[in-house]
């Protein structure tokens, strides 16, 4: 799976929100400044050439949905930076955050308790 570029990203998490969608849908909810309908338009080509959208005739219209869900995205960018950044280990990175303190202890334990639930 490849990864998405910035903009690419912010239409997937659009369309990931709405289900289906025609371009103008996707366009009222990004975020300010608006890119122009032809650009939405490009990208979303380029999303469907790339294997993450597909789309249905509607008249003369195309109504667009993912094909990619979030999760399986989240999956593959979360897998990528742990490969790059954090030598391929998980427990580094958890590492990481709570030395950072970007993870609080009630969040440590709340983690604990899902790993301890999987055994």
């Amino acid at each position: 799976m490849q990864k998405l570029a910035k903009r690419e990203e912010q239409i997937m998490q659009a369309f990931w929100q709405l289900d289906k969608a025609f371009i103008r849908d996707v366009i009222a909810i990004l975020p300010n400044p608006k890119p122009h309908y032809n650009s939405v338009a490009t990208m979303v080509r380029i999303l469907e050439e790339k294997g993450f959208l597909d789309h249905e005739s509607i008249g003369n219209m195309y109504r667009y949905f993912p094909v990619v869900s979030k999760e399986q995205y989240q999956k593959h960018a979360l897998g990528d930076i742990v490969k790059h950044y954090f030598n391929n280990s998980y427990p580094s990175m958890l590492a990481y955050f709570a030395k950072e303190q970007k993870i609080s202890k009630s969040e440590l334990n709340e983690i604990l308790d899902i790993i301890k639930s999987k055994k």
